[in-house]
C-alpha cells in the first residue's frame, strides 16, 4: 500500500516526502522525451495504478518528464481509501489546473464522503463537480444540523430527469422536511416522463398519496412496459395523466408493432378522451412506423395526414415508401411538399433528379443531377454517374504557420496532449487536448489538428476539421496511416483498401480506443466474440478482446470479417457495408421484401436511419479513399454498388474509373452527418 500503517504515524515524514514529490515533475518540458524515457513512463505508470511504491523505483529518471505527475496521480488514485488530506491537498496546491488534480479531487471527496467524514468534505468541496458530489455536500450540510431550504439546495437538482444514488438521502430528507410537496412530486414525475425514466417516476410515486400514486405507476408501466399498460388500460379511468400514459404506451407500441397498436387504437379511443395534440401524436407515430414496416396502405396514410401531424419524419417517409413502390409521381409530390429547407437535402435533391427523368423530364433532370453532381457525397458521386463526369473532388493543403505552430509548442497543456498520445494513453490525451484548445479560434485548432496529425494522431483532424472550407483538407480527413498496415491485410483478405478504409473511417473516425456500448472495440470496431471467431477462422493470432486497441490487431482481424460478410452477399461492398452496421440478418430481412429494388432505391428504403447514412457514408468515404489511394481516377460509385444479386468483381487493371477534378470550388456538403 502507497501508505503504510508506520507512515501514517509519521505526519512530519509524510510531509516531507509529499513536497519531493510534487516539487519533482515541475520542470517545463525542454526538449522532445525519448524513447526511454517514455518506455520507462509507461512501466511507471502501470505499477502506479497497481498501487504501493514499486513505481518510484521505475521512476527515478523521470522526475523532470512533462507527465510525471500524472504518476503521482495514478498512485493516490488507486490507494484513495488509505490516503489523507495532507498528501491530497499538498498535489492540488502544486498542479492545481491540471487534469488529474481534478480527478484527484473528485475521487478523494467521494472517498470523504464514503467515510462520512463531512467537515474534510466540505473543506475540499468545490461546487460545480457533478450531481453526486452536490448532493453529498448536502449530506454534510445535513449532517451538521443544518435543513434544507428548497430553492436554494433543490431547486437546480429538481429539474433532473434522473439523479445519482447519493441523491436518496437528501431526497428523503426533504420529504421528512415537508419540502416535497405534491405539486413538486408531479412537476419532477411529468419531466421524467418526458425523459422516458421509468424509474424516478416510480421511486417519486411511492411519495404520493395512494390514489395519485396508483396513477404515477401507471405512468411508469406505460414507459416500462408499453403492452402491459395498454392491456390495463382498459380498466383505467379516463383521467388526464391516464391519458399522457395511454398516449405514452401507443407510441412506444407503435415502434415494434404497428398493427398491434393498431388494433389497441381502435379498443381505446372511445374510451379516453385524448385532446387533439395526443391524437394527433398517435396519428402520426402509427402512420410512420406504418411507413418503415412498408405496409399495405402506408403511402395514403402519410398523405391523408393533417398538417399538424405533419413532420420532416413523416415527409421523409412519404417519398421513402413512393421510392420503394417505384411510383415517381408520388416521389414528385412528396418532395414537392416538403419545406424548402428538406428539400435541400442532397438525398432529396438527387430523388428529384431520378423522378424527373422516370416522369418524362429529361432536362430537368439533366440539370438537377448537375447541380448536386458538384459535391462530393454519396449522392453527389450518384449523380456524376447519371451524367458520366468527373467527380468534384477540391483539395486544400493546409497553409504554413509556423508563428502559430511554435505558440502552441509553448502550450505545456498541448504538449501533454502529444505526450500522453505518445505513450499511448490516448483518452488522457484527448482530454488534455479539449482543455488546452478551449475558447482557441479556427486557425488555431486547424494548426493543432496539423501537428497532431503529423505526429500519427489522426483522429483530432477528423473531428477538427468537420465544416466549412476545413471539408477539403482531404489528406488530414483521410488519413492513410501505412504503418497499420491496412493495405497488405485488405488486399491478403481479397477486399479493395479503399473500401476497408472507408469502414475504418466511418466506424472509428481513427480513434484506436474507440469503444461502443455495445463493447465494439478499436478502429474498425469488433465485438471480441466475433474478433475471436474471425481470428480461429483465419489462422490469426488471438490474444483477447483488449487486442483490439492494437491497430495492427485489429486491421487484421476487421478485414478478414469484412470478407466474410462481402462473401455472404455476392462480394458487394455496399451490402456488406450494411451487414457490418445492422447485421446480415437484418440485411437478409430487407432483401426478401425489396430486394428487386435498383440499389439507390434499396440504400432509400433501408429502414433504420443509423445503417442508411453509414452505407452512404462507408461508400462515399470508400470513393474518396480510392481517389486518396490512386490519384486522379476512381471506381465508379455505381461500379461498386452493382445491382442486387450480381457477384461483384474486385476492380483490375481493366476496370473502367472515372476520373477526378475539380471544376470549380464551391460550398462543400460534409459527407457524414
Amino acid at each position: 500500500m502507497l501508505f503504510s500503517a508506520s507512515s501514517r504515524r509519521l505526519p512530519l515524514f509524510r510531509l516531507a516526502l509529499a513536497s519531493v514529490w510534487l516539487l519533482a515533475g515541475s520542470t517545463a518540458l525542454a526538449t522532445t522525451p525519448d524513447a526511454a524515457q517514455r518506455a520507462a513512463f509507461k512501466q511507471a505508470y502501470a505499477a502506479a495504478q497497481q498501487g504501493g511504491d514499486g513505481w518510484q523505483a521505475l521512476a527515478k529518471n523521470l522526475h523532470d518528464y512533462p507527465l510525471y505527475p500524472y504518476l503521482l496521480a495514478a498512485a493516490l488514485q488507486h490507494d484513495i481509501e488509505q490516503a489523507d488530506r495532507t498528501r491530497v491537498e499538498a498535489y492540488l496546491a502544486q498542479y492545481p489546473d491540471w487534469i488529474p488534480a481534478s480527478d484527484l479531487r473528485r475521487a478523494f471527496l467521494q472517498e470523504l464522503a464514503r467515510r462520512q467524514d463531512w467537515s474534510g468534505f466540505l473543506a475540499m468541496y468545490q461546487p460545480g463537480l457533478g450531481d453526486a458530489l452536490s448532493c453529498d455536500a448536502l449530506q454534510a450540510h445535513l449532517a451538521s444540523g443544518a435543513k434544507l431550504d428548497f430553492q436554494r439546495d433543490l431547486a437546480a437538482l429538481w429539474t433532473r430527469a434522473s439523479l445519482p444514488s447519493a441523491c436518496d438521502p437528501v431526497l428523503t430528507a426533504a420529504h421528512d422536511q415537508g419540502l416535497l410537496t405534491d405539486e413538486r412530486l408531479w412537476t419532477r414525475i411529468d419531466r421524467a416522463a418526458d425523459a422516458s425514466q421509468a424509474g424516478t417516476v416510480a421511486s417519486l410515486a411511492e411519495w404520493l398519496p395512494t390514489r395519485d400514486r396508483t396513477t404515477a405507476l401507471q405512468l411508469a408501466l406505460a414507459l416500462r412496459d408499453p403492452a402491459a399498460a395498454l392491456a390495463d388500460a382498459l380498466h383505467w379511468p379516463d383521467g388526464t395523466r391516464q391519458r399522457v400514459a395511454v398516449t405514452e404506451a401507443l407510441t412506444r407500441l407503435a415502434r415494434r408493432d404497428s398493427n398491434g397498436a393498431d388494433t389497441v387504437w381502435r379498443q381505446l379511443k372511445p374510451r379516453f378522451h385524448l385532446n387533439e395534440a395526443q391524437r394527433t401524436k398517435i396519428q402520426q407515430t402509427l402512420a410512420l412506423f406504418h411507413a418503415t414496416d412498408f405496409d399495405d396502405g402506408a403511402l395514403a396514410r402519410l398523405i391523408a395526414l393533417p398538417a399538424a401531424a405533419q413532420t420532416d419524419s413523416t415527409r421523409e417517409w412519404r417519398v421513402r415508401v413512393a421510392l420503394a413502390a417505384q411510383n415517381w409521381d408520388a416521389v414528385l409530390e412528396g418532395i414537392q411538399a416538403m419545406p424548402a429547407s428538406q428539400q435541400q437535402d442532397g438525398e432529396w435533391q438527387y430523388f428529384l433528379a431520378r423522378a424527373l427523368a422516370a416522369t418524362g423530364h429529361p432536362a430537368e433532370s439533366q440539370q438537377q443531377f448537375a447541380s448536386q453532381a458538384s459535391q462530393p457525397t454519396f449522392y453527389g458521386f450518384l449523380a456524376a454517374d447519371q451524367l458520366g463526369q468527373p467527380y468534384a473532388i477540391c483539395p486544400l493543403t493546409p497553409a504554413d504557420d509556423a508563428q502559430r505552430e511554435q505558440q502552441l509548442l509553448a502550450m505545456p497543456g498541448l504538449l501533454r496532449a502529444f505526450e500522453l498520445y505518445a505513450v499511448d494513453l490516448p483518452k488522457l490525451a484527448r482530454r488534455e487536448w479539449t482543455h488546452a484548445l478551449r475558447g482557441s479560434d479556427t486557425a488555431t485548432q486547424r494548426v493543432a489538428a496539423d501537428m497532431a496529425n503529423r505526429r500519427g494522431w489522426y483522429d483530432r483532424a477528423v473531428f477538427t476539421l468537420s465544416s466549412g472550407d476545413a471539408l477539403r483538407f482531404y489528406a488530414l480527413r483521410f488519413p492513410l496511416a501505412s504503418q497499420d498496415g491496412l493495405v497488405p491485410q485488405a488486399e491478403q483478405a481479397g477486399i479493395e483498401p479503399s473500401w476497408a478504409y472507408g469502414i475504418l473511417r466511418a466506424e472509428s473516425a481513427w480513434m484506436s480506443d474507440a469503444r461502443s456500448g455495445a463493447d465494439a472495440r478499436g478502429l474498425m470496431q469488433l465485438l471480441p466474440g466475433t474478433a475471436a471467431l474471425v481470428a480461429k477462422r483465419n489462422g490469426l493470432d488471438w490474444a483477447g478482446g483488449d487486442s483490439l486497441y492494437d491497430p495492427a490487431t485489429n486491421i487484421a482481424l476487421g478485414t478478414r470479417y469484412l470478407a466474410q460478410m462481402a462473401a455472404r452477399f455476392n462480394g458487394s461492398p455496399w451490402l456488406a457495408s450494411a451487414a457490418y452496421n445492422a447485421g446480415p440478418n437484418k440485411v437478409d430481412q430487407w432483401l426478401a421484401a425489396r430486394g428487386t429494388l435498383p440499389t439507390d432505391l434499396f440504400v432509400a428504403s433501408i429502414p433504420y436511419k443509423e445503417t442508411r447514412e453509414y452505407v452512404a457514408r462507408v461508400m462515399a468515404f470508400s470513393v474518396i479513399y480510392d481517389w486518396r489511394l490512386n490519384g486522379d481516377s476512381v471506381v465508379p460509385l455505381s461500379t461498386r454498388m452493382d445491382a442486387i444479386g450480381k457477384p461483384y468483381t474486385l476492380p483490375n487493371d481493366s476496370t473502367l474509373r472515372r476520373a477526378v477534378s475539380c471544376p470549380a470550388v464551391g460550398p462543400v456538403v460534409s459527407t457524414a452527418p
